[in-house]
């Protein structure tokens, strides 16, 4: 068996508002820390998508209209692919647009719809005020474990049946403004609106996820504790500041 975790990076020169990207490279870092063998493979338009060639997928955050320029390449095959990744168990983090993207729609404030590939249960809807900020949310999968982040996000989720939030909203907006939810949780999908970028800052989480790749490719998702010592102390601050 091939031991090396392979992430695919999906759009990356389109869906990289904030620097979404820097979440696959703290992945990555992470995994080289532990001297664990890792890969990263970048996804753009016009390229094929074969979900068996990888063991984690990250799709990062865009503007509305980049959202429409790819999704005809989206529903070409690799919205197939995806979802059949995401049903195998396969860990997929999605940031903002890219978490959008996930669900069934998006509907504008002024009535227009664009479908999306409705892997999970929820749906979108656009609204005039943006919900922008730093943000803090509790993260379930990690009891005691609360999650720091950026979002900036016109769009109000809301959730439906067989999924359940990342989280909930400590300080912020989340998916909605009105739930106090943040985010989704399905089989091993992180979705988040959680922009700028989300894992340095939250290692927890970025170990999460990894943990559940690896469980899923090698049978054992334990990892060796990393000493994290500037990133705990970035994260605690920042709570903190948010939280008094």
């Amino acid at each position: 068996m091939n031991q090396t975790l392979r992430i695919c990076h999906l759009y990356p020169d389109i869906l990289n508002l904030y620097g979404d990207r820097g979440n696959v490279l703290c992945l990555k870092r992470r995994m080289e820390w532990r001297h664990l063998p890792v890969e990263i493979s970048k996804v753009g338009v016009g390229e094929p998508l074969k979900a068996d060639d990888y063991d984690l997928f990250f799709v990062g955050g865009g503007q509305d209209f980049d959202q429409e320029v790819l999704l005809p390449d989206l529903f070409s095959g690799k919205d197939q692919e995806l979802k059949a990744a995401i049903e195998d168990g396969k860990p997929v983090l999605a940031i903002c647009g890219g978490y959008q993207m996930l669900g069934a729609y998006y509907k504008t404030w002024d009535g227009k719809q664009i479908d999306f590939i409705g892997a999970l249960d929820y749906y979108t809807k656009g609204v005039k005020t943006r919900m922008i900020g730093n943000y803090v949310f509790t993260f379930d999968d990690r009891p005691g474990v609360n999650v720091i982040g950026f979002e900036n996000h016109s769009g109000k989720t809301y959730l439906g049946a067989g999924v359940r939030p990342m989280g909930t909203v400590l300080k912020g907006y989340g998916n909605n403004g009105e739930d106090h939810t943040e985010g989704v949780r399905y089989k091993n999908v992180f979705g988040t609106y959680s922009h700028g970028c989300l894992l340095p800052k939250n290692p927890a989480v970025a170990d999460a996820i990894l943990s559940a790749a690896l469980e899923r490719k090698m049978g054992n998702g334990t990892l060796n504790p990393l000493p994290d010592h500037f990133e705990t102390r970035a994260h605690d601050e920042m709570e903190k500041r948010l939280l008094g």
